[in-house]
């Protein structure tokens, strides 16, 4: 049985809206405020992760982005992994996926996840994707969390979290200093505690 992972990169009050400015939020470009060994380090950390992964698992927005970035006809070490790497894309309007070794998930989602969790061995991990993780995490699909976070506080913006049906108690598993100043933070969660 494979293990879900949600790996977020979100600010210090929990938002995740417009990392690169591209939205048009008046706070966003929140990431790229980092640079230098901040950066270069996180880069390192998501290609260690990408390493680990067996897919990656993500919702119809979060694709795209990709796609939109180039990374189908990117090369390079992590562009080559990521590539490689079997995704599942979860979508009810996605026809045709633009990037290698992809699969459109058209089915009631919580059930092609479920089944696909039950099939596959390894880590799955879901970049962003909030809408996605959100539903996974409400329906207990979720296993493990990464947090990168990043030390600006903007006070307003669309959270990582929303409500919940239940509390989703978690164990702290890992957590570490990236470049100078953010922090990553892994917790798994705590089924019937």
């Amino acid at each position: 049985m494979g293990k879900i992972v949600w790996s977020v990169n979100f600010t210090l009050d929990g938002v995740v809206q417009d990392p690169t400015g591209e939205e048009g939020f008046r706070h966003g470009g929140w990431f790229g405020q980092f640079g230098g060994k901040d950066l270069d380090e996180w880069a390192k950390a998501l290609f260690a992760e990408a390493l680990g992964t067996e897919a990656l698992l993500l919702g119809r927005r979060s694709y795209e982005y990709f796609v939109a970035r180039g990374w189908a006809s990117r090369s390079g070490e992590w562009a080559d992994r990521l590539n490689s790497l079997p995704k599942y894309i979860v979508s009810s309007t996605l026809e045709e996926p633009k990037w290698s070794n992809s699969t459109v998930l058209k089915g009631e989602a919580v059930r092609e996840v479920s089944k696909l969790k039950q099939e596959r061995d390894g880590d799955m991990v879901v970049y962003g994707s909030y809408q996605l993780g959100r539903m996974l995490m409400e329906h207990d699909l979720v296993d493990e969390l990464r947090l990168m976070v990043f030390p600006v506080v903007l006070g307003t913006g669309e959270r990582f979290f929303g409500e919940t049906g239940d509390k989703k108690p978690m164990r702290l598993i890992n957590a570490r200093t990236v470049g100078d100043s953010l922090v990553l933070l892994a917790y798994e969660l705590v089924r019937d505690a």
